[in-house]
């Protein structure tokens, strides 16, 4: 299964930013099994105003309609998910649940890096720039997590990422309300044998 993930440009600006996500989704579409809408790295510029509730809803309407013809095009539906930061507050991810219900997007990917240093105050990097991955986010991803599936009821797709670097990490996320797990930094530290100690740990979850 092949996810594709798509965003605006980092010289784009954020005004233009709807142009860029049609034009990625028109490009990547037919090769796609289900196509990631990041609105929420740290590392291009403002782009996580589009969590906001005008920008998000208008730009979540367009790629809906962009996909409804693409569908018509390519005779198949990839499903788009749509990922969130994990720096926001309930009252943000409770409004962001019902906008994606209302828009008629096929699931929520939570989460991408954060902004927030707390978890690693104490080391000597911590004031650098970009979005912090790995063990302290774990909690914070596993909360929006929660709050997502208390907001979408039960059968909305979940895919949670942040955190995971052991298999008792990823039940965490099944625990927390999400469907499927995503991997990434414990990929570096561990390397595949993660993946499968991961899905041994979640089958007997």
């Amino acid at each position: 299964m092949l996810g594709l993930n798509i965003g605006k440009n980092a010289n784009t600006p954020i005004e233009r930013a709807e142009d860029d996500y049609i034009a990625c989704l028109e490009g990547v579409y037919p090769w796609a099994d289900y196509i990631t809408v990041n609105i929420s790295s740290p590392n291009t510029k403002n782009l996580r105003d589009l969590q906001q509730d005008t920008a998000l809803d208008r730009l979540l309407e367009r790629l809906k309609n962009s996909q409804r013809q693409l569908i018509l095009r390519f005779e198949k539906t990839v499903p788009l998910f749509l990922k969130i930061a994990p720096d926001l507050d309930d009252t943000q991810i409770e409004q962001i649940a019902r906008q994606v219900r209302h828009q008629g997007f096929d699931g929520v990917i939570a989460t991408n890096t954060t902004l927030n240093r707390t978890a690693v105050a104490q080391d000597p990097n911590a004031h650098e720039a970009g979005g912090l991955s790995g063990g302290p986010l774990r909690e914070q991803a596993n909360h929006v997590v929660t709050t997502l599936r208390k907001s979408l009821g039960p059968e909305f797709p979940i895919i949670g990422v942040g955190g995971v670097l052991n298999g008792s990490d990823a039940q965490s996320k099944l625990a927390a309300g999400a469907d499927l797990v995503q991997l990434y930094t414990g990929l570096i530290y561990r390397g595949p044998p993660l993946v499968a100690e991961s899905v041994r740990a979640t089958r007997s979850a």
